[in-house]
């Protein structure tokens, strides 16, 4: 009888695959309410053991040393165990498989995991939970495209049951939540998203986002799915898309003074700075929150995009009658 050999990249992928499907289980368990924190928590060690994995089979040492000549000497914890690359470095490396959306949601979530480690994460659950569904798919899609589809976890996890009819008083609660979210979070949410750019904050990658609306079925023996999907160059799903992009705001990127002064900048205005910046927006009633051109987040006003436009086209004119 042949001796089973262990292999050490195996151990490391089943025991990624556990830690996310315990991270999603946990996530969608409505006994729980410590989701949020579980979910960042077991999914981070999900990806560390999915990468550490990835770099074993290429021969790639993911353990701290330093060179001694020809002689490797392993940084150590303080029990002595060697010390390995955490999440943050794997992602870090030029070698790392990840495309460059993932590795942005990673790096929010490993920055969401600082900000809330040892508090309670109130509100976030429905709040970042695009972000939390994109990290579960981006992990889905990588395990089979680096060890194999037999690893995959399409099949282990079905559609999670409701209790309460996801109607308008349902979406009011859950945005009474949202207010619940500490402010520091809140402000570490606009400082990472102003870093990156409209694509990046639109890629699935980073944040998966799905529009939902009830049906009835119209005869008979059709589909009784929760869920069901239909063509997005439909009239139906046009009509969807353009009434609810009417809508929703939520996800405006937002901009500090000083990011609008640079942006400015870069449009060819090189003397524009903060102090032209102050009195453009009190002469042009930049902050009244009817004109749109911003919103206060945690006691600070952040513009949106139409308002670094308006700014360049304004001063274009100025500078077309000079």
């Amino acid at each position: 009888m042949k001796r089973k050999i262990f292999s050490e990249r195996l151990d490391l992928v089943h025991k990624a695959r556990e830690a996310m499907l315990s991270a999603v289980q946990i996530y969608n368990n409505p006994l729980i309410t410590f989701k949020t924190e579980s979910f960042i928590v077991l999914s981070l060690i999900a990806w560390t053991y999915l990468l550490h994995a990835y770099y074993r089979s290429k021969g790639i040492e993911y353990r701290y040393f330093t060179q001694t000549g020809k002689r490797k000497v392993f940084v150590r914890n303080p029990d002595r165990s060697v010390r390995y690359w955490e999440l943050n470095e794997c992602i870090s490396k030029e070698a790392c498989p990840l495309d460059k959306d993932t590795i942005n949601n990673l790096r929010f979530l490993i920055g969401l995991r600082n900000q809330v480690e040892h508090k309670k994460a109130n509100g976030l659950d429905s709040y970042l939970s695009a972000r939390y569904q994109a990290c579960a798919l981006n992990f889905n899609s990588y395990l089979k495209k680096l060890h194999g589809e037999r690893f995959g976890l399409d099949q282990s996890l079905a559609l999670s049951l409701q209790f309460a009819e996801l109607d308008h008083s349902q979406a009011k609660v859950i945005k009474d939540k949202e207010d619940l979210i500490p402010s520091n979070i809140l402000s570490y949410i606009t400082a990472f998203d102003n870093e990156l750019s409209q694509d990046e904050i639109g890629s699935d990658r980073f944040a998966y986002r799905l529009l939902f609306t009830k049906v009835i079925a119209k005869r008979k023996g059709q589909a009784d799915r929760v869920v069901e999907f239909i063509d997005p160059k439909s009239e139906l799903a046009k009509n969807i898309s353009k009434e609810y992009w009417i809508k929703e705001e939520t996800e405006k990127p937002k901009f500090s003074p000083t990011q609008v002064i640079q942006r400015v900048r870069e449009a060819g205005f090189k003397n524009f700075g903060m102090h032209q910046h102050t009195q453009f927006w009190q002469k042009h009633d930049g902050k009244n929150p009817d004109k749109g051109f911003g919103t206060i987040v945690v006691k600070t006003w952040c513009w949106y995009q139409n308002w670094i436009s308006y700014v360049i086209d304004e001063l274009g004119k100025v500078q077309g009658l000079s």
